[in-house]
């Protein structure tokens, strides 16, 4: 029986919690997600977390910040005056967008807003989490 290791495709469904109990993702009701192990297509902790596993196996694991999106980064929080915005009367704290920076960074949250400017977190919105899954394995293949 294989086992889940570097250049398998594998095919399982997550779910993801926060530290609170709080399910930030899942993949449970939709499809399963499929990856190729040492592509880099999920974080370093997840990918660790999964190594080993056999098909019909469940795991549940914890992913400290810098194995996954990163520790929370001061340095990445910037003002910006509320005139860019398109419509800059309705800007809200908590509301996301997209505007691509150019070094990979595209999702950016509201995290203050004043008369004149806005706060925006450019940190990946699990940046400073510690993430635990729960992981089925279904299918493990050759790629």
């Amino acid at each position: 029986m294989s086992t889940v290791e570097e250049g398998r495709m594998v095919m399982f469904h997550y779910t993801g919690t926060l530290a609170d109990g709080s399910v930030f993702d899942s993949s449970r009701g939709r499809s399963p997600m499929e990856v190729r192990i040492g592509a880099g297509q999920i974080v370093p902790g997840f990918e660790a977390g999964i190594m080993g596993m056999r098909v019909g196996e469940t795991r549940t694991f914890a992913i400290a910040p810098k194995d996954a999106y990163g520790e929370h980064d001061e340095n990445l929080c910037h003002r910006v005056e509320k005139e860019r915005f398109p419509d800059p009367k309705s800007v809200e704290v908590g509301m996301t967008f997209r505007y691509p920076l150019g070094d990979g960074r595209t999702a950016h949250t509201i995290i203050q807003v004043g008369d004149e400017d806005v706060l925006l977190d450019l940190n990946h919105p699990l940046a400073g989490e510690e993430l635990t899954f729960e992981v089925e394995c279904l299918e493990i293949r050759n790629s």
